[in-house]
């Protein structure tokens, strides 16, 4: 996430207008080092998009040598939660964001920021203002009009200490009185018209209880919280451009030496995804989906869960890089890089997910062969493993059919095809019941062809995976689709609601694996011969009654440029 783009052989890698602008203040000793910070509000589950954040800030104080803070904005405890604190902690961690000390909550500022507060008062920059919420929007006129200035305004100073302390000693309703910056009501920039930086609101808050029934609004606790930790360059997102001015008045007012800087950047969007807080809060709460952790989510800890490692987030980080302008980005990179990275790393091993029985009819029945097979045929240092072999396995429903189309290589009556890793195998039987329905096939064996053996007497077309049926481990497996309907996008434009796929979810609880799966725990993955990349489910699995998940097919429609 440091670079834009790679560098060649010899090359120095471009950079980014972040690092750019870092580069300048170094040099012109603006400051002397660098301090980023991840503030997430705890109000839900961090997504694919605050990845980028995290990675963005934590890479440019690495690469800096500086630090990297992980701070919670928690000004508003209405929608504030600890496990929401918790998971959050998580998903940083495991994306491998070493934040520098102990976790910081703008919370623990409160007293500070309420002195700052009193600071504004008496420069005569903020007044207690006695307009309603609906009143002050009105007030605050539109873009082509200027705004018009709140009676309120002009209060003296002493009136609105003696005020601002009644509102924080709880001697009026909630909703009753404001603390409003005293700016520009003509200002071209909305966010500069007397903004609102104190409410009344009693609740309780996550961590500090019943202490305060006063709360500071984000754009005036977030740049003292960055002033106070001594944050260098406040990156975010370019919604927060239009607040860029406000942010910088409240560093500047209450007076910090060393105010930090404000530089925005393009959000990542991905195609045909939920990421808004509040659409993931009405599937979980609707039962749409099983928590904001359910694999078919773009949540980071939907995503760990699912199978995505931290490594492939950061290889799509790179990929997507970091630039000014929205744009958005196809899933298909996302699960281009989970294949990158898993490719090397994991055994290829063989799991039936629709059993159908085969029957080696000229087997010696009670024998039992264990075949030597690779781990991964791209990586020699995985090893090898023992496959038992005999006269019942189970293969793929799909790889057998009665009457099959032309160019269909796998197992019909008649035809022959090789057994992955074992021997040629032609069926000359089919086991029906009462509906019509297939449930043995029958076949014989050629025992000169068992791979390896270097036959050559002749080739056959198709090749097939396999499990040997006695030792096999019964397991449930789900497979994935978007959960977003892409035909009609991903909200209702009626009601708001998310268009869901209703194939989004598929469960086979009868597939069945060879027995090196034996022992497989949460987070463990692998790739299924010829289906893909599963993991064993963190939530759902137990060791007699294993739960995959599939992390992504085997096949991409996204391809890297060179």
């Amino acid at each position: 996430m440091e670079k834009e783009t790679s560098a060649g052989a010899g090359e120095t890698a471009s950079k980014n207008f972040i690092e750019i602008e870092i580069d300048k203040d170094l040099q012109e000793e603006k400051v002397a080092s660098v301090c980023t910070r991840f503030p997430p509000e705890p109000n839900g589950y961090l997504h694919i998009g605050h990845a980028k954040s995290i990675l963005l800030n934590y890479g440019l104080a690495r690469e800096y040598g500086g630090k990297f803070l992980l701070r919670f904005d928690d000004t508003n405890p209405m929608k504030e939660k600890t496990e929401f604190v918790e998971s959050i902690i998580r998903d940083v961690k495991w994306l491998g964001a070493d934040y520098e000390g102990e976790v910081r909550f703008a919370s623990n500022y409160f007293d500070q920021m309420y002195e700052y507060a009193v600071k504004l008062i008496k420069k005569g920059k903020a007044f207690v203002c006695d307009l309603s919420a609906d009143q002050i929007r009105e007030y605050r006129g539109t873009l082509t009009e200027p705004g018009k200035e709140s009676p309120y305004r002009n209060r003296s100073i002493e009136e609105n200490l003696r005020l601002f302390q009644e509102m924080k000693d709880g001697r009026y309703p909630d909703g009753s009185k404001t603390l409003r910056a005293k700016i520009d009501m003509s200002s071209p920039n909305i966010n500069m018209r007397d903004p609102v930086i104190y409410r009344i609101a009693r609740m309780t808050h996550h961590n500090t209880g019943d202490k305060w029934c006063i709360y500071p609004m984000y754009d005036f606790a977030h740049p003292i919280e960055d002033g106070i930790e001594g944050v260098t360059h406040s990156i975010c997102t370019l919604e927060f451009e239009d607040h860029r001015p406000l942010y910088d008045w409240v560093v500047r007012e209450v007076g910090f030496e060393k105010p930090p800087r404000q530089i925005e950047f393009a959000k990542l969007y991905l195609t045909n995804v939920v990421t808004g807080k509040r659409y993931i809060k009405k599937l979980v709460e609707d039962g749409i989906v099983d928590g904001w952790d359910d694999p078919r989510l773009v949540t980071i800890a939907a995503l760990r869960r699912r199978g995505y490692t931290p490594e492939s987030i950061r290889m799509f980080m790179e990929l997507v890089g970091v630039s000014k302008g929205n744009s958005s980005v196809d899933y298909a990179m996302l699960d281009y890089c989970i294949r990158e990275d898993l490719k090397l790393k994991r055994p290829r091993m063989m799991a039936v997910l629709r059993p159908l029985k085969l029957i080696i009819d000229n087997y010696p029945e009670g024998k039992v062969e264990y075949l030597d097979v690779e781990n991964n045929k791209e990586n020699e240092a995985l090893g090898t493993r023992k496959v038992p072999f005999g006269r019942e396995l189970y293969i793929e429903e799909e790889d057998f059919m009665e009457n099959p189309p032309k160019k269909y290589f796998r197992l019909f009556p008649g035809n022959e095809v090789r057994l992955m890793n074992a021997y040629f195998v032609r069926c000359v039987d089919v086991v029906k019941d009462a509906q019509g329905n297939v449930t043995e096939i029958h076949c014989t064996y050629d025992p000169e062809t068992r791979s390896g053996s270097g036959f050559t007497g002749r080739k056959v077309k198709g090749t097939i995976h396999w499990v040997y049926a006695p030792t096999s481990i019964k397991a449930a497996v789900r497979l994935y689709e978007n959960l977003v309907d892409e035909e009609k996008g991903v909200y209702n434009k009626e009601d708001g609601s998310v268009n869901v796929n209703p194939n989004s979810l598929t469960v086979l609880e009868n597939a069945r694996l060879e027995p090196a799966f034996e022992g497989a725990k949460g987070g463990d993955s692998y790739q299924f011969v010829r289906n893909g990349y599963f993991c064993v489910d963190s939530k759902d699995s137990a060791p007699d009654a294993l739960v995959f998940n599939r992390v992504v097919p085997l096949k991409s429609s996204f391809k890297i440029k060179k």
